[in-house]
């Protein structure tokens, strides 16, 4: 365990959903944990939150980040606002990121990186008042309305054929671009009830009141009305730390990782949108809490290993618990702690803790079997 203020257990690289859960279980699970992160992403323009238990649908994407921050931190994890520029493996197998504010090194490191979604050209109406990019998210709020899907190749065919499920109102915008899907998914368009729109879109009109989208209007003079829709243009998924450190792809230019979100890279974790799967909230948070477990296992001192106490012989009281002194003071210290807060224990820990863990001991044990 570190005790430096720029050395630490588990470094993750952007604070969304999945890297706030991955942080929140580093930390709660009593490693020194760092969350560094840019601001912004795809949850951050999240107008509402959708499909969260527990989270009301008023609650807006930065209301959503700002609170697990606090969590985060409240337990004792460390928050920096930056970005990482380089991560590079050291001599003693831990990692230095290399960030707008310094260097950092970890033990552990958690990609969060996620991805932008490749925007139509202007005039578009706003994001989240008629724009939208989650179809599993939003599409409720469309039942029964006019909707739009803007693109040219097989997601956007497909998705909005899939939108019929909730609206018999559907346009396909290609804004003049010739289409791409295949003539399979062309025979299946002829069989849907989609009207497909080949002119541009010169104008947009909003309700003056609340800035919904209320109509489209197009080269050829016409007006649409619709109520929202989805540009289905792709994504540019941000993997140059994981490239970097040579993690591999997938075809689709995801990173490659495991159910735990192991990368093929010792040590290297990824999570959230910049992996396969679903581009959901819970979904995203999730699989930072699988990866936070997964490298609890990897990081934790006990049970010692037979052959490790063959060799150094039995655990030492002075050496439990295996949490730094600044984690443990802050769980004695914590609301949520066993019995209430004992604030007037906290400094006698600190002090005590300091004295006996000037030379931390290393980690010699083996992960135990998996014991959820």
């Amino acid at each position: 365990m570190s005790s430096d203020d720029d050395e630490f257990q588990i470094a993750v690289v952007g604070g969304g959903p999945a890297g706030l859960t991955a942080a929140l279980y580093g930390t709660r699970l009593g490693h020194d944990t760092v969350l560094i992160d840019r601001g912004g992403g795809r949850a951050a323009m999240m107008a509402d939150t959708h499909n969260v238990i527990g989270v009301t649908e008023e609650t807006s994407g930065n209301e959503f980040l700002r609170t697990g921050r606090e969590q985060v931190e409240s337990y004792g994890g460390t928050f920096e606002r930056g970005s990482v520029t380089d991560i590079e493996r050291t001599d003693d197998d831990r990692f230095r990121l290399s960030t707008t504010d310094g260097e950092i090194t970890a033990e552990r490191v958690v990609l969060a990186t996620g991805f932008s979604d490749e925007r139509p050209d202007p005039p578009l109406p706003r994001t989240g008042k008629g724009l939208h990019y989650c179809l599993h998210c939003d599409a409720y709020m469309f039942v029964d309305e006019p909707v739009y899907v803007m693109g040219h190749g097989e997601a956007a065919a497909h998705v909005a054929m899939i939108l019929l499920n909730v609206t018999d109102d559907v346009d396909l915008l290609t804004r003049g671009a010739e289409p791409t899907w295949s003539d399979e998914t062309a025979v299946q368009l002829e069989a849907h009830p989609v009207e497909i729109v080949h002119e541009e879109v010169t104008g947009v009109e909003n309700d003056p009141d609340t800035g919904w989208l209320e109509a489209l209007e197009f080269a050829d003079g016409t007006r649409r009305e619709y109520r929202g829709g989805f540009p289905m243009y792709g994504s540019d998924y941000n993997t140059g730390l994981a490239e970097s450190l040579g993690c591999d792809l997938t075809d689709d230019g995801t990173i490659d990782v495991d159910d735990h979100g192991r990368t093929s890279e010792d040590g290297v974790y990824a999570v959230g949108d910049v992996t396969p799967g679903h581009n959901q909230v819970p979904v995203a948070m999730g699989q930072g809490a699988k990866a936070g477990i997964a490298i609890h296992k990897e990081l934790r001192e006990f049970p010692r290993s037979t052959e490790s106490i063959a060799r150094d012989g039995p655990v030492e009281l002075d050496e439990v618990p295996a949490v730094s002194p600044e984690l443990l003071a802050t769980a004695i210290a914590h609301e949520g702690h066993a019995g209430g807060p004992r604030t007037d224990d906290v400094a006698d820990h600190e002090e005590t803790d300091h004295e006996e863990t000037d030379d931390p001991p290393t980690n010699t044990g083996t992960p135990a079997a998996d014991d959820d």
